[in-house]
Order: C-alpha cells, then structure tokens, then sequence
C-alpha cells in the first residue's frame, strides 16, 4: 500500500460528507474517530449544487467514491465548479476507469476529468490503475488496498471442482451471458468439475436467457436462485464453491475480488481493468470492454483454477490490521486536506 501522506498530529472528529452516505466499501474505510455528515439518502444531496452551497459549512471534507454516473458531464462539471467556489476540500477514490456501457463512456471520461481536476487529493486501489490515472488525467493517485468487507462463516465448506458464475440481474456489466456460461461450463467439464450458474430470483430467464433454462432442463448446469445482500451472506456463498468467475467486463476492480479472498476461494478474473493488481493469487481469462469475451480463454483459466490447491483463507488478525491501515491513511488524508482548507 502506497501511502504516500504525512503523518502529523491527528484533529479528531473531522466532519466527512461520503458520497454515497455508505456501503460496505465506504464503511470499511471511513476512520472510527470521523463524523459522518448525512442525511443517507440515495441520491446524495451532496451532488445538488444548492445543498452544496447551503452545507459546505457543516463538513471539513468531501469524499466522493461513486454515485455521479446519471449526471451528465455539464452536470458534474456545474457541480465541480460549486465545490471551488465553496472551498470544501474533495477526495476522489477511483474505482472504475471506464463505463460498462457503450452510450456512456465518453461522459465517464468526462466525469473522472472533472472530479479529478477538482480534487484536493485522488486515491484507487490498485498500482496499475494509479500509472493509468497518471497516464491519462495527470494526477498522482495514493493507492490503498481494498480492505476485507466480512469475515467467513465457521463450518462452510467448499464443494471440490464446484465452479461457480453469478449473473445476479443479467446486468449489462456481462453481456455476453451465453459465451460466458459456455466457456464456463467447457473449463468445469474438462477440469472434471461442474458449473453452477446463480441469478436474481426475480429474472425471467425464458424472455431473457433461454440457452441457460435448456442447459438446465438438459443437466449441464446447476441452476440456482439467489440474492446475497451483505458482504457476509455473499462470503458464505462464496465458500461453497472451489472456482468463483467474475463476469465484469468493464471494471477496474471488484470487491468481489476480496470476498473471494476471505472466504478461500480460487477467483478466476477477466483481463480488463485492473482485478489481478488487487490480488495476485487469481487467474486471468481474455475479457475486456474493447475485444469483448474470449470463451476459450476462459474455459482454459477454469481448467487451470480447478488443478490448483484452494487457497488458503487469509489470516483475520491481518485482514483487520490491514483495514486499520486503509483508515489510517484516509484519516492522514483527511486532517491533510481539511488544515490546507481555505474560506469560501
């Protein structure tokens, strides 16, 4: 973790405006001692230039990790130059480089040019993404790793050669749903395992995704309902498979990738973004927003996830010294940021 921030006398008790107000991810990092500024609505009233305005004197910093993506590009650049003129000082934790959808990648890029000419400090996860931020917008970005969102539960024990792919909603984060499970359920067969395919109960899977009712209907895939909602129930489900797949095609990092991780399950990752600089115990199939689905790749990592020992769960006492250290840093940044504050 590169942590490049001076350390100092700590002034606790800094007011902190998170956009979005919470979630796993912004729970882990907020530091203990911070005084979260609400209201926890969706969408943040932090992004109204007018609340802006009226509030900026109840927070010391502004911390945007994601929640822009339906503003339009003047929309957040109207909304930036209200966070100059207030002069509250804005962190921004990059997490994805680019847009899942074609119609709106060029305003994402729009976006991150925006946010990240107004912020007082940049943070990500990962070192590729850093020289990528470097590369294409010129800043400096802190990196912190992604900490541990939930721990595993006692006495859930994976099934060998169980390969697993959550398509949740049939989101446009995997397009390629058939090619996906193809590739899937080929690596799984010739690895002498089987494919277990989970979507949202609420999916009607014989409008949207017909192939995958017959593969079920014909035995080749095991075909299971399900909706985890917390960072733990997504762990215990984790922990009942020996290979997770990861259908994102467009994401710079997952935390997906970190429940994989505390729960001891081999992760098989596309090549896009930046999955394998968050932990380097993954396999990386041929995927990415540009070239679209390799299924033979993917079918050749499964095979290659399968004839690998399951890793071991990592040790918790050091998962919980590492999220300390994550907060520690957004505290330094935070005091950082709020001292170098100047009055509207």
């Amino acid at each position: 973790m590169n942590a490049a921030v001076p350390a100092g006398p700590r002034r606790p008790g800094l007011r902190v405006a998170s956009v979005p107000f919470g979630g796993p991810y912004v729970d882990a990092v907020l530091p203990a001692d911070a005084v979260r500024v609400g209201p926890a609505t969706t969408p943040s009233p932090w992004l109204d230039p007018d609340h802006l305005r009226a509030s900026a004197a109840g927070v010391d910093v502004l911390h945007v990790h994601a929640g822009y993506e339906d503003m339009s590009a003047r929309e957040l650049d109207a909304w930036t130059a209200a966070v100059r003129r207030c002069g509250v000082p804005l962190v921004v934790t990059v997490h994805q480089l680019r847009a899942g959808r074609d119609g709106s990648r060029s305003r994402h890029r729009a976006h991150l040019r925006a946010l990240l000419a107004t912020a007082e400090v940049v943070l990500t996860l990962t070192p590729g993404a850093a020289d990528e931020i470097a590369d294409r917008f010129g800043r400096t970005a802190i990196v912190v790793a992604h900490p541990s969102l939930a721990a595993p539960t006692p006495g859930i024990g994976r099934e060998t050669r169980l390969v697993g792919v959550h398509l949740g909603s049939l989101g446009p984060q995997a397009p390629e749903h058939a090619g996906l499970v193809r590739g899937a359920l080929s690596g799984a067969v010739s690895g002498g395992g089987r494919l277990r395919v989970d979507v949202h109960p609420g999916v009607d899977l014989a409008a949207g995704f017909p192939e995958l009712l017959a593969l079920a209907d014909a035995g080749d895939v095991e075909l299971h309902r399900s909706a985890p909602i917390s960072p733990a129930e997504w762990v215990r489900h984790l922990q009942e498979l020996h290979v997770s797949v990861l259908p994102d095609l467009a994401g710079s990092h997952s935390s997906w990738i970190e429940l994989c991780r505390d729960a001891g399950t081999r992760v098989v990752v596309p090549s896009g973004g930046h999955h394998a600089g968050q932990w380097s115990d993954v396999v990386v199939y041929g995927s990415d927003a540009a070239t679209g689905l390799d299924p033979t790749s993917l079918s050749s990592a499964v095979v290659a996830a399968l004839t690998r020992p399951a890793p071991a769960r990592v040790d918790a006492a050091w998962r919980a010294e590492q999220r300390e250290a994550v907060r520690a840093v957004h505290a330094q940044v935070y005091e950082q940021v709020a001292a170098d504050r100047v009055p509207a």
